[in-house]
């Protein structure tokens, strides 16, 4: 039995904890990122991941010793580091003659790859060549996706999946302005795929809304899509399932209209209106001969039922 896969019972209260936080839990923790370089990265590659590490910051792990493996061939490696660390999400880097500056892009489910994309670096730029003021570490970055192939092909699709919950941080309640400090730009053109990365300036306008520039920030990258490796339909299902104690109770007999109003629906006995309490007034009052017949008639109605 792997030394990992065993049960293993804490012997401190430390231990304890540390094992409480991986348990499954209702809401899930902030999804962290390992980025892994293979036996052949060069220079590029290396860059690459350090410049996602900086923005991943402190969501991430960085492997700074080279990893021999091969995601699309065997995945036991990554699964194992995935575990160990406590990750969700990977990238690993290398090079060779066959596919150069490689990028392998994936997540896990219960600490098994679900799908990975593979892309290749055609130009890069790094956050050092770039010269501007940079966002402080655990900025939370506004994405931005532009062009059809997002919503149309199926492998773009799931890439935007994937990079959304990559690059997504953690999920906040409320939004303050000045917070919206940078934006990243995934651009599907022509099949390739451009990554942009830009500061927010908030310039004075004149009025309350300030006016936005955005000032280059790096890194910026110029990607090829090459292999992909997705989940079947059923398993990437399994794997987006709503807990059932986080689902919203549903309210019996209230109903919502499209402009948000909220209407109830109330069930009622059907009620005697003969009995129902009026204003009395002399001039209503029945006189003693309309008594008379009313009683009459009602005695009628009895005979002939009997």
């Amino acid at each position: 039995m792997d030394a990992l896969d065993r049960v293993v019972k804490p012997k401190t209260k430390r231990a304890k904890r540390f094992l409480e936080k991986r348990e499954p839990k209702l809401s899930e923790n902030i999804k962290n990122a390992m980025l892994i370089k293979g036996g052949n990265a060069n220079l590029t590659v290396t860059q690459v991941l350090r410049d996602v590490y900086a923005l991943k910051k402190p969501y991430g792990v960085l492997y700074k010793k080279k990893n021999i493996t091969r995601p699309f061939e065997d995945q036991t490696s990554l699964e194992f580091f995935s575990k160990k660390s406590d990750c969700s999400l990977f990238m690993f880097g290398s090079h060779n003659k066959k596919r150069p500056n490689n990028l392998v892009i994936g997540r896990m489910y219960d600490y098994h790859v679900l799908d990975m994309i593979e892309l290749g670096i055609e130009k890069f730029v790094s956050l050092k060549d770039i010269k501007n003021s940079k966002c402080p570490e655990g900025t939370k970055p506004m994405l931005i996706f532009a062009g059809d192939d997002f919503d149309v092909t199926e492998d773009y699709r799931r890439l935007k999946s994937l990079l959304i919950d990559f690059f997504r941080g953690p999920t906040v309640s409320n939004i303050r302005l000045a917070g919206l400090e940078y934006v990243l730009h995934f651009t599907a053109l022509n099949g390739k795929i451009y990554f942009r990365s830009y500061k927010l300036l908030l310039k004075k306008s004149g009025c309350r809304t300030p006016r936005i520039e955005l000032e280059e920030m790096g890194p910026s990258l110029d990607l090829v899509l090459r292999r992909t490796h997705l989940a079947s339909d059923d398993l990437y299902k399994l794997s987006m399932k709503t807990p059932k104690a986080l689902k919203p109770k549903k309210k019996k007999n209230i109903s919502h209209d499209t402009f948000g109003t909220t209407y109830g629906r109330i069930h009622m006995q059907k009620q005697d209106l003969s009995k129902l309490q009026t204003r009395k007034m002399k001039g209503l009052k029945k006189r003693p001969a309309e008594k008379i017949t009313e009683d009459q008639e009602k005695k009628s109605k009895k005979m002939k039922k009997h």
